[in-house]
């Protein structure tokens, strides 16, 4: 074949996105099953990179001499970009994991069904329990566009404007919507606040807040703070904060008593001082 031939690009083009497609479709099956081969890989063979957010998680849940307890704030599919996954299932957590997408939700339950500790809530959450909007991709359900869903229009917005929506959409040969109504649209969702989650569910100990919420997140950590329950960790994609709510994020979580390090597009945040001064 002549190096020149344009279906050789598509062609391999083509079969890595088969690949892919056959790759995910596998790990959610051995994980969803909780099969030996996908836990018997991260207990034995696994082994992150040293300063990176999966080492601190790694050995934040290893050396945890009691089963860890999470709240998952934002939890799109359960496994595809997810920090924390491989240790629930693992180390077999227990706790919430949350996700108010609709259409995405049942795959999330899906996942998890086998594991008895965890418990998934179709649901966002925000100060007072009732529904709101949530903005998302009206064009496509693919994972890159589920992430983005969010309460800030804005952070869509950019996404198109950055580029990042046309990058997407051609990788799948989908063709961006005209109509502006077309390209994001709301869906109403449930909402659930920190107070009501944790008193249904009686939850009195969050080792691990894990939040991922396109631009909402520090909302969310002011409102988890103001509950009697303060999470030993917190992990949030910082990405999407403007500078000044990641300046302020940060002083309120150094006033809480928490040490703070950025990994890439996420911060941790670790309780090291609980009754700070």
């Amino acid at each position: 074949m002549s190096e020149n031939n344009p279906n050789r690009f598509f062609k391999s083009a083509g079969m890595t996105s088969l690949f892919k497609r056959f790759y995910q479709n596998l790990r959610f099956k051995l994980s969803s099953n909780n099969s030996i081969l996908f836990t018997g890989f991260y207990r034995y063979l696994y082994s992150p990179q040293r300063g990176s957010l999966s080492y601190l998680l790694n050995e934040y849940s290893r050396k945890k001499k009691k089963q860890i307890t999470v709240i998952q704030v934002g939890a799109n599919d359960g496994i595809t970009h997810d920090p924390i996954h491989k240790f629930i299932k693992r180390d077999k957590w227990k706790g919430l994991l949350l996700e108010p997408q609709k259409h995405i939700f049942p795959r999330l339950s899906r996942l998890y069904k086998k594991n008895k500790g965890i418990k998934t809530i179709n649901a966002a959450v925000g100060y007072e329990d009732g529904t709101t909007l949530l903005y998302k991709i009206g064009f496509s359900n693919s994972r890159w566009a589920t992430g983005l869903a969010t309460f800030n229009k804005d952070v869509l917005l950019d996404a198109f404007e950055s580029g990042y929506v046309k990058r997407n959409a051609d990788k799948e040969n989908i063709e961006i919507p005209e109509n502006k109504e077309e390209q994001i649209v709301a869906e109403e969702v449930e909402v659930i606040s920190p107070d009501t989650l944790l008193k249904k569910h009686e939850i009195n100990k969050i080792d691990l807040l894990q939040i991922d919420t396109e631009g909402y997140d520090f909302e969310i950590i002011k409102m988890f703070l103001m509950t009697p329950v303060k999470p030993g960790m917190i992990v949030f994609e910082h990405t999407h904060l403007s500078d000044n709510d990641l300046i302020e994020c940060e002083k309120l979580l150094d006033s809480k008593g928490y040490d703070i390090k950025r990994y890439g597009r996420n911060t941790a945040a670790i309780l090291i001082n609980d009754n700070p001064k």
